[in-house]
């Protein structure tokens, strides 16, 4: 019962932040956990998902080559100031960060709650954009080995 009144809650922030893919993630869940033996199916979303997630993004990201909107060309003036080098830096940075993101999440699933809850304040509260809990947890990977390499746990 305590999953469903939790998914409820998720729905009704997401529903008052105006964060569709939250709503439609929720509503899913929500109709997942109605269907009976759906078990298997949700365990392999959860083991599986955030890698699909990914390709997804990813091939997000290669439409615009694919479409011819961006050639050689473009690459080549991206290096041509230095916010071009800024960009390829955070691009690295943000590719390793998820990295460490998508280790964080499978080993400790319980702080996808918490990151979600951040990402629901950020967007209501400072009228913030769901970068997504990936990049997020790398983030907070990174915090918390810093912190831990201090003694803090």
């Amino acid at each position: 019962m305590e999953s469903w009144l939790f998914l409820l809650i998720i729905l009704l922030v997401a529903t008052f932040s105006k964060n569709r893919s939250l709503q439609i993630a929720a509503v899913v869940t929500l109709i997942l956990k109605l269907i009976p033996q759906t078990d298997k199916l949700m365990q392999l979303v959860q083991s599986k998902g955030i890698n699909w997630g990914v390709t997804v993004i990813s091939l997000a990201i290669l439409m615009p080559i694919a479409l011819g909107q961006i050639g050689f060309q473009d690459l080549l003036n991206a290096f041509k100031s230095p916010a071009g080098y800024v960009a390829v830096g955070c691009g690295i940075l943000v590719a390793i960060l998820s990295a460490k993101g998508v280790g964080l999440l499978t080993s400790s699933p319980e702080m996808t709650v918490a990151l979600v809850l951040g990402t629901i304040i950020g967007v209501v509260c400072f009228r913030g954009i769901a970068a997504g809990p990936v990049i997020a947890s790398g983030m907070t990977y990174c915090i918390v080995t810093l912190l831990a390499s201090w003694g803090i746990k």
